[in-house]
């Protein structure tokens, strides 16, 4: 209890306490329905295997031929998408109708309808639906992204908190002994079980504050590559070239075009022009260090047949990354059936956590009173720290200035290990080391941000009235000193020389 009433008295200590009880319970469910679906192709499959398999009957047909005979069987369906589905030997294609709110699926070798359903009903749909949202209507997302911040922060101050102070003592922070209580035991087991998913739930977390903030890191993203944001519009608002005498080209010659600049690609998605002067969009996987393949996107001119923008070719080296990794790292797919299991693991952890933290937070909170009389003695012995130290304001950022660049230090090397740790059992090492800094470094500049605003509001509203607060000075330094040591790395492994993505 003296031991567990020192470091909660630090500010990481409280931090993960307090998150922790707080957030647990949503912390959890996003992370359970998120071990859900890294399997959910698997699942989904299982659950309506009708519309995924087929007997092989005569040729495979490909995109050209299958949308044809689509067309020619049911002039009526519009068509705003086609993939091809995951899994099996014969895989099926899925259509999107009725403004992508419906699914049909295709046999592939007929044409025939065999099944369609609502895009956003079904289990799968619904496990994602809670992922996302929690099924709250607009907040949701925001609990949820929210959510994703305090895991990385809980992850961090787990560790710290687990640290031991001595080398000698490392060996016995790794053992569970089961002589001792169980209350002891549920303590060992809670440290070692989050120690050894720190990488997994720190790199699940992290990849999950960015996909939520993605309209934010997309044009931050592009400026910081020395781009502007109005790239995206190549992609998401393209154009085609349009006159009354155009005609639209066949889907054979639009692939032909598409393949002239990416032939090792592997066509994974087509979306088709929403109007007469819309483009196609082209979604291919292409041979790479990830299970899956690198993602390119491609936009064409639906009269022309003219490549409008390629991602291969037109994206900065950190805009390939984050297309092509940042859901394969949050599923765990980009090494196979190995980091998958790590990913379900990773998100089951939360839930394990907040049960084992539980039940080592209430004995001890049952029996606290009996300490708050010693602690409130100790800290009236100690006085109460003023709201702005004696000291000299050059001298105190100073301090803090050096406070600050030791825990950036720190947290670098943490950062780098977690993304290699992920993928070290499937020799995928170096690209998600990399890209873990650079996700990380685009959490320290809105971290500086926020910092920044908060200092003014305090420069502005508290000083001038006697009501500044020191604590909000500290941020922003350490802040700074983060945000200054995350900018040197973001410029060293954005590079493609260093590390191509």
């Amino acid at each position: 209890m003296k031991e567990w009433a020192k470091h909660h008295q630090k500010w990481w200590g409280k931090w993960h306490l307090y998150l922790g009880l707080i957030a647990g319970l949503i912390v959890s469910v996003v992370g359970v329905t998120g071990s859900i679906l890294v399997f959910q192709d698997e699942i989904d499959q299982k659950l309506n295997p009708e519309l995924f398999f087929v007997e092989g009957e005569g040729t495979y047909k490909d995109y050209d031929e299958i949308l044809t005979l689509v067309r020619d069987h049911h002039p009526e369906l519009s068509i705003q998408s086609i993939t091809i589905n995951k899994g099996g030997e014969h895989p099926t294609y899925r259509l999107t109708s009725n403004g992508f709110r419906t699914e049909v699926f295709i046999n592939p070798y007929t044409g025939d309808i065999i099944g369609s359903r609502l895009r956003n009903g079904g289990f799968i749909s619904t496990v994602m639906e809670i992922h996302r949202t929690l099924m709250i209507p607009f907040a949701g997302s925001y609990i949820v992204g929210l959510a994703s911040l305090i895991l990385l922060i809980l992850s961090i101050t787990g560790i710290r908190l687990w640290l031991p102070k001595k080398i000698s003592q490392l060996k016995s922070s790794f053992t569970v002994r089961f002589s001792v209580s169980r209350q002891k035991q549920n303590r060992s087991w809670h440290n070692l079980f989050g120690v050894f998913t720190f990488p997994i739930v720190t790199m699940l977390s992290l990849s999950g504050c960015v996909i939520f903030l993605n309209m934010l890191f997309i044009p931050m993203i592009m400026m910081l590559s020395g781009n502007s944001p109005k790239l995206m519009m190549k992609i998401f608002g393209a154009q085609s070239a349009y006159s009354d005498r155009c005609k639209s080209l066949p889907i054979s010659d639009i692939m032909a075009s598409f393949h002239d600049v990416a032939p090792e690609a592997k066509v994974k998605m087509i979306m088709f022009p929403r109007d007469s002067v819309g483009a196609y969009l082209i979604s291919a996987q292409s041979p790479a260090k990830l299970k899956e393949g690198r993602r390119i996107i491609s936009t064409v001119d639906q009269y022309s047949g003219k490549v409008i923008f390629n991602s291969d070719t037109d994206f900065p080296n950190v805009a390939k990354a984050y297309f092509s990794w940042i859901q394969p790292i949050h599923f765990g797919t980009f090494g196979g059936i190995i980091t998958r299991i790590l990913a379900m693991i990773g998100g089951l952890t939360p839930l394990i956590l907040t049960i084992t933290g539980f039940f080592i937070w209430w004995p001890r909170q049952a029996s606290r009173k009996r300490y708050q009389r010693i602690i409130k003695d100790r800290n009236q012995s100690v006085g109460e720290e003023p709201d702005f130290p004696k000291i000299s304001i050059g001298k105190f950022l100073l301090q803090e200035m050096k406070r600050g660049f030791r825990y950036a230090l720190w947290m670098l090397p943490i950062t780098f290990l977690s993304g290699a740790l992920y993928g070290l059992l499937v020799g995928i090492v170096w690209q998600p080391a990399c890209f873990a800094v650079i996700l990380c470094s685009f959490l320290a500049i809105c971290n500086f941000a926020v910092a920044l605003l908060t200092l003014i509001f305090n420069l502005v509203f508290l000083v001038p009235f006697n009501k500044g607060k020191r604590y909000i000075v500290r941020y922003f330094t350490w802040s700074t000193c983060i945000f200054a040591v995350y900018l040197v790395a973001y410029n060293v492994f954005s590079n493609e020389h260093i590390c191509k993505f």
